[in-house]
């Protein structure tokens, strides 16, 4: 069964009061669209078609730097941004005709979703395979759902409790409002049928905009089934202003720490050591309160980083002491001891076995 993924990026993110593309913010060294991309891992995708709009050329240059190989990552541009539902068109576009069944599974995804996991999407892919409904998609229950689409279901008293519709928070009644199910914009779909679904959206609304939500009205009237998964608010989280990037970035830090502590990595705070996923750690490695370990930085099996320590692309050899210091882009050899209150400039290098001493500062290369 072919699987394509559209993963909408096109949006200004006024709230983020930045000249940066709302998808290139940083969260734990890599672009928040990168981990959205890096959530398709568990699933075989034939093509990924990032819809690029604000900032177009600066995030397709970023992703065609960093995108995996096996993402088969391609680009189109909404040039006028005109809601979810016409960027979801948009990114059709970018989907050949004559080489999909007509039910193969296409996965709209968010730009602004970083916390996703991997397996989630596996399950959504895997559910959506297994109903044969119209369309799969991953909700979630909050205890403060406000700034989300709400999930309107048939009555368990009176129905089966199926989808029927979802309305957006600008356009919902009090008794809407308070439904604490609500939308996340992760979904797959029959590519056969989200076509034609599209093309039957209105900008009926507070908005002016045509929605991907109500693609559900439109297949649910249609008589279709759309099933759900449910995940945890903690995956599906989206990232519109600084306090969210703030609140996603320590959830995804935290998710970091523990998948190192459980392959062999001693830190004696957690709360105080910052690992990029980008990082690569040996075993039997100490981190002490303050480390700081960003881009592509390896670290060797026994080494002892910190505390108070930033490095940044730096190679550190096995079983290497490293304390109070600063390096970035430089190399340090096995054995070797840093700092206290080191500084290693772009290039340079510490041989094997060698010790800096207090307050070195080495040239670069």
């Amino acid at each position: 069964m072919t699987v394509s993924a559209i993963v909408l990026a096109a949006g200004e993110g006024q709230r983020m009061r930045s000249a940066r593309p709302k998808p290139l913010h940083l969260m734990c060294g890599r672009p928040m669209v990168m981990h959205v991309i890096h959530a398709l891992s568990d699933v075989d995708v034939d093509r990924t078609i990032v819809v690029v709009g604000h900032g177009a050329e600066r995030v397709t240059k970023k992703v065609q730097e960093q995108a995996p190989g096996w993402a088969h990552v391609t680009f189109v541009e909404q040039t006028v941004q005109r809601g979810t539902g016409d960027a979801a068109m948009v990114g059709m576009t970018a989907i050949p005709g004559d080489d999909l069944d007509d039910d193969s599974t296409i996965i709209v995804l968010p730009g602004d979703t970083p916390l996703l996991r991997a397996e989630t999407v596996e399950q959504l892919v895997a559910t959506h395979l297994s109903s044969g409904n119209a369309a799969t998609a991953i909700t979630s229950v909050l205890d403060d759902p406000t700034g989300y689409g709400r999930v309107l279901r048939a009555s368990s008293k009176h129905g089966d409790g199926r989808v029927l519709q979802v309305i957006e928070q600008r356009d919902a009644s009090p008794e809407v409002l308070a439904i604490r199910e609500v939308w996340t914009s992760m979904c797959a779909f029959r590519r056969d049928l989200l076509g034609p679904a599209l093309r039957r959206l209105s900008p009926d609304n507070t908005q002016g905009e045509y929605y991907l939500t109500d693609v559900v009205e439109v297949l649910a009237g249609m008589g279709h089934q759309i099933a759900t998964v449910l995940a945890p608010e903690a995956e599906t989280r989206g990232v519109n202003d600084r306090w969210q990037l703030a609140l996603a970035e320590r959830e995804l830090r935290s998710r970091t720490n523990r998948h190192w502590l459980l392959n062999g990595v001693t830190m004696l705070d957690p709360r105080q050591t910052f690992i990029d996923v980008t990082v690569q750690l040996g075993r039997d490695v100490t981190l002490y309160p303050g480390t700081i370990l960003q881009g592509n930085t390896v670290i060797g099996d026994g080494c002892e980083i910190g505390p108070d320590t930033r490095l940044v692309d730096c190679v550190v050899g096995a079983r290497a002491v490293v304390e109070n210091s600063v390096g970035r882009d430089c190399e340090v050899g096995d054995d070797a001891r840093v700092g206290p209150y080191a500084y290693l400039a772009p290039g340079a290098s510490v041989p094997s076995s060698a010790s800096t001493g207090a307050f070195y500062t080495a040239p670069a290369d």
